[in-house]
């Protein structure tokens, strides 16, 4: 098997000898730029990907245009959710960008389901990707559900930076990452930086205080 793949995914060291030609023959090797719409909310899902470098951000956009990033699909995962149309043969629920420039390995529909009825190994890695980014999503319903908006919004700035570091973000940015309204970010930002928390600038938040912030989160 390739070294590229089998380094990445050293699951696939376990594919019995037929199951390991299925893949080499039907996959293919993609670099795809940063900022590429991968699939849409309503697409048909034709294809399995398997990420070996960048990353792509998965997120729901509702009607009234507010957004939530579900999760994000990196170096030696899967996308849970391709997995569950692939697998229903059902369409996307969801939108998938590329944030950086991606290498990816990617499987036609056909493949990925003759290795899941095939192969005892291939069944190990995807479902145990879907359980881990399950419980993943599970965590997210119950913060976006019940937990308070500035417990929340400090943990992501303190997870995000070190001592004196700045993020590079609008605040319709965070506001997306964490599920809210811009215009709660917004407010909740201001009394932040009232206390000297921070410092706000445009496209960009100055962390002054991770001490005020840990005392939040």
């Amino acid at each position: 098997m390739n070294l590229e793949i089998s380094t990445c995914f050293p699951q696939f060291s376990h594919l019995d000898a037929d199951s390991a030609r299925l893949l080499e023959n039907n996959a293919r090797l993609m670099d795809i730029p940063s900022g590429t719409v991968l699939f849409r909310d309503g697409a048909e899902c034709s294809s399995y990907v398997l990420v070996l470098e960048g990353s792509i951000r998965v997120q729901k956009v509702s009607e009234n245009g507010r957004e939530i990033v579900l999760y994000r699909v990196e170096r030696g995962q899967s996308c849970v959710l391709t997995t569950n149309c692939l697998i229903a043969r059902e369409d996307y629920a969801a939108q998938g960008v590329t944030e950086t420039d991606v290498r990816a390995l990617v499987l036609p529909a056909t493949t990925f389901r003759a290795l899941l009825s095939k192969s005892e190994a291939f069944r190990d890695f995807v479902f145990s990707a879907y359980a881990t980014r399950i419980a993943d999503l599970l965590l997210l319903i119950q913060e976006v559900a019940f937990g308070r908006i500035d417990v929340r919004l400090a943990g992501w700035l303190r997870s995000r930076t070190a001592s004196g570091d700045a993020i590079v973000a609008t605040h319709q940015d965070i506001a997306t990452e964490l599920g809210s309204a811009r215009e709660v970010i917004s407010r909740q930002l201001k009394e932040f930086e009232r206390r000297g928390w921070v410092a706000l600038h445009r496209g960009r938040v100055e962390i002054k205080s991770r001490d005020g912030l840990a005392s939040l989160a």
